[in-house]
């Protein structure tokens, strides 16, 4: 299995609270495993307020619904080895 690197990190952003905050990483290859979202150190879950996807199998997307003060932090995306924060 060919190794996944990072080709576009994540980028930062400033938003204002109650808005809506995505942030894209593209990888060398689809379908790749061994991927981790985190905020703060913490693992994310696509759930209501964590939007967790991939578009055309190598953009993976994270959309953060409704930013509150909790969430300022970096985030940080890991895909095998690599990583790429914001």
């Amino acid at each position: 299995e060919p190794d996944v690197t990072i080709v576009s990190g994540l980028k930062d952003m400033v938003v204002f609270e109650g808005d809506n905050v995505t942030f894209r990483c593209q990888v060398s290859h689809e379908n790749a495993r061994d991927v981790e979202w985190k905020l703060q150190d913490v693992a994310l879950q696509n759930n209501e307020m964590n939007e967790i996807s991939v578009e055309k199998g190598k953009i993976h997307t994270l959309t953060l619904r409704k930013v509150t003060e909790q969430d300022i932090g970096t985030i940080t995306f890991r895909v095998g080895p690599h990583t790429s924060t914001a």
